[in-house]
């Protein structure tokens, strides 16, 4: 019998499908996240016996409180969590969320208005799959996380990039978003805190974007996975909370993974109008079906207890984004404005860009960021990955010493440009 696959001994002519790529293009045009490729690569020079300091991946170096991982353990031992689960999530841990979300941000939603994701970066990808139809153009203010635009594209959208820049303190503006808009506009993503730059829209700004969008029939996509990381007299607002007419055509997305130093358990949400979640938890029933019951259970315990784990978290946060920057600003060519949220500090390497470095030029951000890791064992995240060329992202999530040590290493080669 012939294969399936290969033709019939002396058929003749091309095999089946020959001349077309092996990788769908859909696909092979997704850019490798930066973020996490600049962690693996420190990680492995680290398992090679190097001294690197990693100001790569945004991942909190604190251990996941213990009652949380207690919780986990006693899911483990219930026969119940070895079986499949409703895809949308845990009953229990839907009606904790929308408690939870009332609580923080004052928004008001009920359990079947939550969907539990594989992280929030999977309920990115549902949201933007939910309501995007090809050629649909979603405006991203720039810098922005690698993951934001590969979801759009993927959900057959177009990207269109807002640009913003360290004198409005990297906050995209109601002008700046209509001059960007067009008859193809159908979603706004807003994301306060800001990864990468630590940036936070005050209420007034806030308000007004949503009542741009509202005004304009626009969705809005609101990632708010650092609303309890905001330092000094800065403030979270919720936008569907400030602007209640946005709520039937907002979706929020957060998870546990910040707050609660839960990067690798892998829990996220989606809150929405009742028809967005339900089509994105069919959409999500014949990808991933329901997250890991062990990891629901700790994220319920996460979030119906208390947040004194979390505050103190913040605090030290807040005693190294004040480092940092004070460190950041003293290296002759760096230029930093102080993060005001998320643990990320932004600063501008364009002072020492083209200058000689150990007999190096570097023209671009990405080119020294090879370059300081490679002499200094110092990981950084180069801006070209947020949209943002001449710039660095520098995670402050990790202990106080290396945070020093770090810096101070490339603040020792950059001394050294001519």
């Amino acid at each position: 019998m012939s294969s399936p696959i290969e033709p019939a001994p002396g058929a003749g002519g091309p095999a089946a499908g020959q001349g077309k790529p092996r990788i769908s293009r859909r696909v092979g045009a997704i850019a490798e996240s930066a973020t996490l490729a600049i962690d693996a690569r420190a990680k492995a020079l680290k398992a090679q016996g190097e001294d690197v300091v990693a100001f790569g991946a945004g991942e909190p170096d604190f251990p996941t409180p213990a009652h949380i991982v207690e919780a986990a353990a006693a899911a483990a031992r219930q026969p119940r969590m070895h079986r499949y689960s409703p895809t949308a999530g845990l009953p229990e841990l839907r009606e904790a969320v929308a408690a939870k979300t009332a609580r923080d941000s004052g928004y008001q939603v009920a359990p079947a208005q939550v969907l539990i994701t594989n992280g929030g970066k999977q309920a990115i990808y549902n949201a933007f799959a939910t309501l995007l139809d090809p050629g649909d153009e979603v405006l991203v203010p720039a810098p922005f996380w690698v993951t934001y635009p590969e979801s759009i594209a993927l959900a057959g959208g177009v990207p269109v990039t807002v640009p913003t820049d360290a004198s409005t303190g990297f906050r995209a503006s109601v002008e700046q978003l209509e001059a960007a808009r067009t008859p193809r506009t159908k979603v706004v993503l807003f994301v306060s805190p800001s990864n990468p730059t630590g940036a936070v829209y005050p209420r007034e700004e806030v308000d007004a974007i949503g009542r741009w969008a509202a005004a304009n029939g626009l969705w809005v996509l609101t990632d708010e996975i650092y609303e309890h990381l905001v330092y000094g007299d800065n403030r979270f607002h919720s936008l569907p909370v400030l602007v209640p007419e946005m709520a039937d055509r907002t979706v929020v997305v957060n998870g546990v993974a910040k707050t609660y130093a839960m990067t690798g358990w892998r829990v996220g949400w989606m809150l929405g109008p009742r028809d967005v979640v339900r089509a994105a938890a069919n959409l999500q029933s014949h990808a991933t079906s329901n997250v890991s019951n062990v990891s629901q259970a700790a994220a319920l315990a996460a979030v119906s207890g208390p947040l004194d784990e979390a505050l103190r978290m913040r605090d030290a946060f807040d005693r190294r984004r004040r480092r940092i920057h004070e460190l950041l600003s003293a290296i002759p060519g760096v230029e930093c404005i102080e993060p005001q949220g998320a643990f990320y500090a932004f600063p501008s390497l364009q002072g020492v860009l083209g200058r000689r470095l150990r007999g190096n030029r570097s023209a671009t951000s990405m080119e020294l960021a090879d370059l300081i890791l490679e002499q200094e064992r110092v990981a950084i995240v180069p801006g070209e990955a947020f949209g943002a060329p001449g710039y660095a992202r520098m995670s402050y999530a990790l202990g106080d010493e290396d945070l020093v040590e770090g810096v101070n290493r490339i603040a020792k080669l950059l001394s050294e440009a001519d």
